[in-house]
Formats: C-alpha cells, sequence, structure tokens
C-alpha cells in the first residue's frame, strides 16, 4: 500500500503542475469571458488567441472580452483583431468596470469587434498612432533632397512618415467602422485629432452598441441582437447562458512577466554581468549559465517590445565603459562615464509613447546607484592598491632585514623572511649579526650590517 502511494505522489505532482494550462469545461451554453487589463502587448493577444480558439473547440455561445487599457503595441493589436475578424463565435469587448477606458489600440479592438460595450463611467478614443522604439528610417530622399537635408527637407521627411502612419491607421479604423456599420467620421477623427468619448457620448454618436451597467445587463440587451459573422448574419441567445472566465494558462502568464519592460530590463543585465564574471572567473559555471539564460530571455523580449535602439546602443556601451574600468582603471572617467551613459539609455530604452511601455524610473535609479556604488569601490580599490607598497618580487626584499647564518667575508649566506639567500657584504660579518638588504643582484643580495642609523638614513 505504501509503495502505491508513493507512485501516486509524483503523478499528482505531474497533474498540478499541468492544471494552470487546462481550460475550464465549457458547452453550447456557456460564454467564454477574457479580461483584458493593463498594456496590450504579445501576451494579451496570446491570451486572446488562445481564448478564441477555446471558445471555437468547444462551441460556446460568446466571448466576451472585459477590457480595461491604456492603449499597447501596434503588431499586438493587428494580431487581436484578425483574430475576431476570423472567429466564428461572436466576440463582445465591454469596456469595465467604471472609470476604466479603451484608449488607442482598446479604440481598434472595439471598432473591431461584433458587439461593442460599455459601462457608464467609461471612456474611449485617442487612438493617434505614436511613433516608438525601431530602427532609424532609411534615407529614402532624392538626389535633389538629399543636397538640403540639413534644411527643412529632414523635418518635411519626418512630418511625411507621421501622415504615413495617420494615414494607414485612420484608413484601417475606418474599414473596421464600415464592417461593423459604425460611425466612420469619429473613428478617423479619433486617429487623426486623438479625441475621446464617454460611454453615453458613444452610444448616441453610433460608436458602441449598448451602454450596460454589469454583465448581467449586458447579456440581456444581446438576447436576440442580430450581428454578422463571416458574412452571415447571427442572432444571439443568451437567455441561461454561464458565463465562464478563463484565467491565463502558464504560457501567457510567463510571457507576460518576460516581456514586462522592467523584468527584460534586468535580466538584460543580469545576463551581462553573469556572462562577464564567468569569463572573468572560468570553472563557477552558474554565474554563467544564468547569464546566457538570462540574456537569451531579455533579447527574445527586445524583439518584440518597442526597444529603442539608440538607449539599448547606450545601454550596452554605459556596461562596456563600467567593466572596462575594472581591467584599466582610469581614475572614475570610463566608470562614471558609463554610470551616465547606463543611466541615459536605461530612460529612453522603451519609449513609452502612449503603450504603457516603459522601465521604472525607481528601477533605473536604484540599479544606476548601485553601479555607481560598485565601481567606486572598484576605483578605491585601485587606488590604495597603486598607493600600497610592494610586498612581493625583488622590490620587496630592498631594505628587509635578516641574520647572518655563518661569519663570512665577501660572499656568505643569511636568512631572510624565512629564506636563506647568497649575500655580499663589503665588511666581514659573523654568524648571528643583523644585516639590513640594500640592492638585489638576481639572486645575490648586497647587504650592510644593521643598525639603527642605517634604518633612520635609508
Amino acid at each position: 500500500m505504501q509503495h502505491r502511494y508513493g507512485l501516486l505522489k509524483p503523478l499528482l505532482f505531474l497533474v498540478l503542475l499541468l492544471a494552470p494550462i487546462w481550460y475550464p469545461a465549457a458547452d453550447s451554453r456557456t460564454a467564454v469571458v477574457l479580461d483584458v487589463a493593463g498594456a496590450i502587448g504579445p501576451a494579451t493577444s496570446d491570451y486572446i488567441h488562445r481564448g478564441i480558439e477555446h471558445a471555437r473547440e468547444h462551441r460556446v455561445r460568446l466571448v466576451v472580452l472585459r477590457m480595461d487599457t491604456p492603449g499597447g503595441l501596434d503588431s499586438a493589436m493587428r494580431e487581436i483583431i484578425q483574430d475576431i475578424l476570423v472567429s466564428t463565435v461572436p466576440v463582445v469587448t465591454y469596456v469595465t468596470p467604471g472609470g476604466a477606458r479603451a484608449a488607442s489600440a482598446g479604440t481598434y479592438i472595439l471598432y473591431a469587434s461584433h458587439v461593442a460595450a460599455m459601462t457608464p463611467g467609461t471612456n474611449l478614443g485617442a487612438a493617434t498612432p505614436v511613433e516608438i522604439g525601431g530602427l532609424p528610417e532609411p534615407d529614402s530622399l532624392t538626389g535633389r533632397d538629399k543636397q538640403n537635408k540639413d534644411g527643412d527637407n529632414g523635418q518635411a521627411n519626418g512630418d511625411a512618415m507621421e501622415r504615413k502612419r495617420i494615414n494607414d491607421a485612420a484608413a484601417y479604423i475606418r474599414g473596421l467602422a464600415r464592417m461593423r456599420g459604425r460611425n466612420m467620421e469619429w473613428a478617423e477623427e479619433a486617429v487623426r485629432e486623438g479625441v475621446s468619448l464617454t460611454a453615453d457620448e458613444a452610444l448616441e454618436m453610433g460608436v458602441i452598441d449598448i451602454v450596460a451597467s454589469d454583465m448581467a445587463d449586458l447579456l440581456g440587451q444581446l438576447q436576440g441582437r442580430e450581428v454578422t459573422i463571416m458574412g452571415e448574419k447571427v442572432t444571439l441567445d443568451t437567455t441561461g447562458i454561464q458565463l465562464v472566465p478563463i484565467e491565463p494558462d502558464w504560457r501567457s502568464r510567463l510571457l507576460s512577466v518576460i516581456t514586462d519592460p522592467n523584468v527584460a530590463y534586468v535580466l538584460m543585465l543580469i545576463g551581462i554581468y553573469g556572462l562577464f564574471f564567468e569569463f572573468a572567473n572560468p570553472g563557477y559555471v552558474l554565474p554563467g549559465v544564468a547569464g546566457a539564460i538570462s540574456l537569451v530571455l531579455a533579447l527574445y523580449a527586445f524583439q518584440i517590445l518597442p526597444v529603442n535602439y539608440a538607449g539599448l546602443a547606450l545601454l550596452a556601451l554605459g556596461i562596456m565603459f563600467m567593466l572596462a574600468e575594472v581591467f584599466v582603471p582610469s581614475f572614475g572617467a570610463l566608470g562614471f562615464g558609463g554610470v551616465i551613459a547606463f543611466v541615459i539609455g536605461s530612460i529612453i530604452l522603451f519609449d513609452e509613447g502612449g503603450t504603457g511601455y516603459a522601465v521604472s524610473l525607481p528601477l533605473i535609479l536604484s540599479l544606476s546607484v548601485i553601479s555607481a556604488g560598485f565601481f567606486l569601490f572598484v576605483v578605491g580599490a585601485a587606488i590604495k592598491a597603486r598607493n600600497r607598497p610592494v610586498v612581493s618580487g625583488q622590490e620587496e626584499m630592498l631594505h628587509s632585514t635578516g641574520k647572518a647564518i655563518e661569519s663570512f667575508s665577501g660572499t656568505g649566506r643569511i636568512r631572510v623572511h624565512g629564506e636563506i639567500w647568497q649575500a655580499q657584504a663589503a665588511v666581514p660579518l659573523r654568524r648571528g649579526d643583523r644585516v639590513r638588504v640594500v640592492g638585489v643582484d638576481g639572486l645575490v643580495l648586497k647587504v650592510q650590517p644593521y643598525t639603527p642609523e642605517t634604518e633612520e638614513t635609508s
């Protein structure tokens, strides 16, 4: 019996480990509820994609996105909208609770949904796209423009790129508005002018379909409503429907943690310092392993986050300068220059730009203070080392004292620091006489009799 329970323990552990990836049971009388809170990023799009797939596979009646977001990444937003547009299950986006918002990317998702709903006291809008991160735009100027690019043409080119982004976003949201029969004029104004609406104003202007005080009110108003799914009219039936919340699984939670700018930032620092420690002290293994894993995770996060590459370059340069201080002491020039580059690079590493993705300023300041303190310690240790008297080598033997272990005239043996050396003396010495080293010639010490006077005059 004990043996049987012993076999069950690992199995139980495995079940508990895998439990987070299981979805709640659902049937045709259920509505799947997905919570979209905070900035919209890769973790959000993965979570919604898997939730909609779950709803399709289990033939549930409805998918409800409970939303409260300041916006997010354009790429993640478009992935979510693509999932909504191809969904065979009606998707209702519900901005709740009171005080919540569907700003920026949230407005686009609201427009793409089969039904758009809001709670009183919420708002939407401010959908103007903002350029964040990325590499510099390629030089697309003509020959004539290139001759004058130091003038107003540089600004004109920047304005042209901005117009391209805004026009693209305006066309995108107009297409969504036309598809769902919603107010196209206001949608374009939200993109071009960044305007916002309250829930009641949005309902009055035909931007949303429902204003509901709570989930029960929402389901009641959805009853009998007709929506278009994949070109076909579908009438919603919400009578007796059961709400089934779906929590993010381990994959979505892991992705959410990794793609947090603060976590990615710390992972990068752990990776760099771990690898540096391993290269400086080969054989420890653990710092190298932890550093390599952390750096790979950080690079993965940077790939899908809006990284400002100028900030990343400054950050890397700052770390290189600070590490160089360890090997090439410059009495603080490299170290403090590195700290300054480190701070500036950290601040501009993620340009928030309305996405909600940015490194916490207290975290930046804390790590900068720690780095500065570390390199102050390194510089101080280097200065002390340079001022410390020599304690090894031939130089250390100078002015050392010892005893003659035999009587000799010219060349004989003496004991210095517990070692026996050949010595030369200009005067005869007797066994037991104290001597003082005044010179070194290869492996032969030049000595003279030791007296307090020689101590004072040396």
